[in-house]
């Protein structure tokens, strides 16, 4: 029988390394449009700016929320795992 606890934690570990990478990838995706405004428009590069500002922080919020999710169904997981006989 496999170790259901360290697939326990592989899959935590997984799907929280996972929603980083793709929170990196979406922020820049959705600051970089807006950071060649400001090169290229300087009289824009405040307003462009703070739109960068608040896409990161909004896409970081969503992502945080992804993460507290798997956390707290990692640690059902783990409360359910440590019932079955021979898991610790």
């Amino acid at each position: 029988m496999p170790d259901l606890d360290n697939i326990r934690q592989l899959v935590q570990d997984a799907i929280d390394k996972g929603a980083t990478s793709v929170e990196d990838v979406n922020k820049f995706i959705a600051t970089q449009p807006l950071d060649q405004l400001a090169k290229f428009v300087p009289q824009l590069a405040g307003p462009a700016g703070q739109a960068s500002d608040i896409a990161s922080s909004s896409i970081g919020t969503v992502f945080d929320a992804i993460r507290s999710v798997n956390e707290q169904a990692n640690d059902v997981a783990k409360q359910l795992l440590s019932r079955l006989p021979g898991q610790s």
